[in-house]
């Protein structure tokens, strides 16, 4: 008998191969794939997601790739250590083409053709680049330039680069300055806490067929926690490990005796985010004092504010799922409806394809530049922009780390 009989299981639920039925959609991986569909709608989309390994940023491109619609032309490039002409032709490759006889200027002018052509048949053209983080500042560069490829009215390439924290330290080099001014949108993937870890453990049980059926005991998941970090891919060899172990002794549920065994056999110590030494080395790396706030949103609805934030320079998401840095509970409000964006010059607002609309003084926008008092409409609810640039107020304690509900 296998393990996965006597536990009554359909298939192996903590498999390491990715695969999209078993995508547990944490706030967090809402929102990277939130972020990725951007790139469909907005024809200079450009997101830079970024995960520890294990995070499950791979698992999270399968299943956006999956829900493609036919009208978005794709290529997924997972090699990443090569030269620019080899990138190129990489990229060609996986469109259908044979370009391995090409020089460099060849290769742009097929790729250019191609892109023009695709545009014109009313096609989107989406190139994913996955283990982002090996690609050379040169190769980055090249993406930088394959990104400004436009027709008359629009550029004709969006791109999704996926990587290890390495790529977001090797962006930040100034001579990537103006590849970081493409990129719409970044998004880091963190561990998932407790709660979301045993959401995450039970969820996959269910797809694997255990029905309801609770086979990791309640005081195991303070134990995984802190021996994975919350790392889906530690939790994923750990689980495995102790239901085997379980299976071994002939035991129907999984206890803490059962995961100690695993964490014996695997030989593994506590995940170094559990110790207190990792907690001090975060706290002496953080910077002595917090960025300004710039911006300033003041949501009201039915003539009374009923939330007011403050943000530093970057981007804010406004819409009706909780993820959002701006929350706004209301059946009028897309689940991501529009993003602010702070920088020295103000702020601007940009609807994200929301199913009402944008509108600044009763005037429907795509993009706008905001001033100081101008009142963005979402439905029922309005936004009240504060340019505090140059005020002395206190800073809110609220920004993007802590998110406040408006009802509706």
């Amino acid at each position: 008998m296998s393990y996965l009989e006597h536990f009554k299981l359909d298939e192996q639920p903590f498999r390491l191969t990715p695969d999209p039925a078993f995508v547990y959609w944490s706030k967090q991986h809402a929102r990277a794939k939130a972020y990725m569909e951007s790139t469909i709608w907005l024809s200079d989309g450009f997101v830079v997601i970024t995960g520890e390994i294990g995070s499950g940023k791979t698992t999270l491109l399968q299943s956006f790739l999956a829900e493609l619609e036919d009208d978005v032309v794709y290529a997924v490039v997972s090699q990443t250590q090569l030269t620019a002409t080899q990138f190129l032709q990489a990229i060609l490759t996986e469109f259908g083409f044979k370009p391995f006889d090409k020089d460099k200027v060849e290769l742009l002018d097929m790729l250019n053709m191609f892109l023009i052509e695709q545009y014109s048949s009313g096609k989107k053209v989406l190139l994913i680049v996955d283990e982002a983080q090996n690609l050379s500042k040169r190769v980055l560069e090249e993406i930088r330039l394959l990104s400004g490829i436009e027709t008359h009215k629009e550029k004709v390439l969006r791109i999704i680069l996926a990587g290890q924290p390495e790529l977001k330290r090797t962006m930040e080099s100034p001579k990537l300055r103006q590849l970081v001014q493409r990129v719409r949108l970044q998004f880091h993937l963190g561990p998932l806490g407790e709660r979301e870890l045993r959401e995450y453990v039970e969820h996959r049980l269910s797809v694997a067929g255990c029905a309801g059926r609770r086979i990791f005991s309640a005081e195991t998941y303070e134990r995984l926690h802190r021996y994975t970090g919350g790392i889906p891919r530690l939790v994923n060899t750990l689980c495995d490990t102790a239901l085997l172990c379980a299976f071994a002794d002939e035991k129907t549920t999984v206890d803490t005796a059962d995961i100690k065994a695993a964490i014996d056999e695997l030989g593994w110590k506590e995940h170094p985010s559990s110790t207190g030494l990792h907690h001090q080395l975060l706290a002496l790396s953080r910077p002595a004092s917090r960025e300004p706030h710039v911006t300033g949103i003041e949501v009201w609805a039915d003539g009374e504010c009923i939330s007011m934030q403050t943000f530093p320079r970057g981007r804010i998401i406004v819409g009706r799922s909780p993820d959002n840095e701006i929350y706004i509970k209301s059946k009028f409000v897309s689940r991501h409806h529009a993003q602010l964006v702070s920088d020295d010059d103000g702020c601007l607002i940009e609807d994200l394809n929301s199913t009402n609309g944008v509108f600044v003084d009763d005037r429907q926008v795509k993009k706008y530049r905001l001033k100081d008092g101008d009142v963005v409409s979402l439905g029922v609810h309005q936004l009240v922009y504060r340019d505090i640039r140059n005020s002395s107020q206190p800073e809110s304690d609220t920004d993007g780390d802590d998110l406040r509900e408006a009802g509706g």
